[in-house]
């Protein structure tokens, strides 16, 4: 496979922004309750957690470091659960999985992460992969003309994306209970919160904390530096397979799965 730049932003540590990411995705109402009301059980988080991780890993490793024909083969998986993702009567607002508008907010979101990512773990310039982060969309519905030209062109599209995320009670609730690890066993839930919380809070761009009604203050973000600090340097210093890890693993049990005919998703 030809080595590209965004391999380089798939760093394991970074699922530490991993719920911070969610709670960014679903601050646009039509993704927050398509979620929330999604029909998929597989995929509820509350009732299986491994499973669910696993899908979403799977998706960011195969967009990420997957072949073309490895994306259309989990494209197909996905887009089968996704068809029952759509509101009905008696939603508050109207959403739909294909909707490639809200397609386009997610990818957005996921490159946010693997940008803010890459700057604490990595370093260097994102701009050099930001027109391959392209495929972190347009493995589902999103075209590649959609994608923002540009960086510049990506921050213009951000700025006017904070204008529609609104999270209401419903949707407050559940996303907080995510920050409390309430998906986890309340023995792990309870060691791993307040640490979760923390690192979610500091990954969040502001008007996010706001939304959320997470504090911060600024002795907060100087003791989130010094981790992101610490924890890069160990990262740089990392083989890039134990670096990639697990999403790496992901893409290996990807392959598995297409060999041996195994449900992808």
């Amino acid at each position: 496979m030809t080595e590209t730049a965004l391999r380089d932003a798939v760093v394991g540590a970074g699922l530490l922004a991993g719920s911070a990411n969610v709670i960014m995705q679903l601050a646009r109402a039509p993704v927050g309750y398509g979620v929330l009301e999604s029909r998929v059980d597989s995929g509820n988080l509350f009732r299986h957690p491994a499973k669910r991780t696993r899908t979403t890993l799977t998706y960011l490793a195969v967009a990420t470091l997957g072949t073309d024909a490895e994306r259309a083969a989990y494209r197909r998986a996905v887009n089968a659960a996704h068809a029952q993702v759509h509101s009905t009567g008696e939603s508050p607002v109207a959403y739909n999985a294909f909707d490639t508008d809200l397609q386009l907010w997610v990818a957005a979101c996921l490159y946010k992460g693997f940008e803010d990512v890459y700057l604490a773990f990595v370093g260097g310039e994102p701009e050099r992969f930001y027109r391959e982060a392209a495929s972190l969309g347009t493995t589902l519905q999103v075209r590649a003309e959609m994608w923002p030209a540009d960086r510049e062109a990506f921050e213009e599209y951000w700025t006017a994306g904070l204008e529609k995320i609104g999270i209401d009670d419903t949707v407050r609730r559940y996303l907080t209970a995510i920050v409390d690890l309430r998906f986890l066993h309340p023995v792990l839930a309870a060691l791993g919160r307040r640490f979760h919380r923390f690192v979610t809070t500091g990954f969040l761009p502001q008007r996010f904390r706001d939304e959320m009604r997470l504090p911060w203050t600024g002795a907060d973000q100087r003791r989130f530096d010094a981790l992101l600090g610490a924890i890069g340097r160990v990262v740089r210093v990392l083989p890039a397979p134990v670096r990639r890890f697990p999403f790496n693993l992901c893409l290996w049990d990807l392959r598995r799965r297409l060999r041996t005919g195994r449900p992808l998703v």
